[in-house]
């Protein structure tokens, strides 16, 4: 997902994964098994957090998992399509294509890749500002980032594919992926699906960004780091932030 955050939206120009309706719609069925949000849910609990921003919600798997809990939830995409199949899983969930302002979140999330999708430093700096001023005076920022050193990019260079998902309402959907490119620290890959005939293509780039680089710009943007964990489904190959907002 290609997005740009300025002045409390989140913009730009989503991935076709994410916005083409068609692959929005088949997304889910390849982004099964998410143990990496079960993570997540014991973090809220931990902090005690009521009031949660979803940043990059995509299609509201975790936001629909946390309104369960009771909390009162807000997700945020820039693709409309991810955003249309969110809202038909949950009326209880806030969806929206912004990042509200006036510090009334506990706690904001960025799952998944989310982190990675804001390429230049610029950008980066962006949605950590926006989710600041989201964030209560003593709110938290939990997100996660592949370790740059496990070199994600040569597993997925030999892993491609295909994978074939019968999916309800649409059939039987075949996807490849293929790295188009590498230039440090960014990565391009590309995903072709064939779907009732048609084929269809989403390009992807992503930042890795190492451990270092990611604390130096969470302090000068606001934030204390407080614990830097495991990723439970993928252990030693990512960084998960747990952050706090500083206090001036």
């Amino acid at each position: 997902m290609r997005v740009v955050a300025v002045r409390g939206t989140v913009s730009g120009m989503p991935d076709a994964i994410f916005a083409n309706p068609l692959l929005a719609a088949v997304y889910d069925a390849f982004d099964e098994g998410r143990q990496d949000l079960d993570a997540y849910l014991r973090i809220a609990d931990e902090i005690g957090a009521r009031r949660v921003l979803d940043v990059g919600c995509g299609t509201g798997t975790f936001a629909v998992l946390l309104a369960a809990t009771g909390r009162d939830v807000t997700g945020v995409d820039p693709a409309g399509a991810s955003l249309d199949l969110a809202r038909a899983k949950s009326s209880t969930v806030t969806w929206g294509m912004s990042i509200p302002p006036g510090g009334q979140f506990d706690l904001a999330t960025m799952t998944g890749n989310v982190a990675q999708v804001f390429l230049t430093d610029d950008e980066w700096t962006g949605v950590l500002t926006n989710i600041h001023a989201a964030l209560t005076g003593n709110g938290s920022l939990v997100f996660e980032s592949r370790r740059p050193s496990a070199r994600a990019w040569e597993q997925w260079a030999v892993d491609t594919g295909p994978v074939i998902r019968e999916v309800p309402g649409i059939g039987v959907v075949e996807r490849r992926r293929v790295v188009t490119e590498v230039a440090l620290p960014l990565v391009s890959f590309r995903y072709t699906f064939l779907i009732d005939g048609q084929v269809l293509h989403s390009d992807s780039t992503l930042r890795f960004r190492d451990r270092d680089e990611l604390e130096t710009s969470l302090t000068a943007n606001g934030f204390t780091t407080t614990a830097v964990r495991e990723a439970p489904d993928r252990p030693t190959q990512e960084f998960v932030f747990q952050t706090q907002k500083s206090t001036p």
